[in-house]
């Protein structure tokens, strides 16, 4: 798929072009990386909102550490 770019920084546009000649790689593969990593913190940011929304939860509901309630399913 083809997006263009319309970047305001035209030093920001040279220093990932010669960034990405030194690695031997193409500009579209490092905007394409910068992209996923994004992605991915943000997808990380959700999943530990989650789980501390989780915690509190089960601290509010006055929650009970896993082994004791195993032992509680074992008896």
């Amino acid at each position: 798929m083809k997006v263009t770019l319309d970047l305001q920084d035209e030093a920001l546009y040279r220093a990932i072009k010669v960034e990405a000649a030194r690695l031997g790689r193409t500009v579209r593969d490092i905007v394409e990386e910068a992209l996923e990593q994004w992605l991915e913190k943000l997808e990380d940011e959700e999943d530990i909102a989650a789980a501390e929304a989780a915690h509190a939860e089960y601290e509010r509901e006055g929650g009970i550490d896993a082994e004791e309630f195993f032992r509680t399913l074992a008896a």
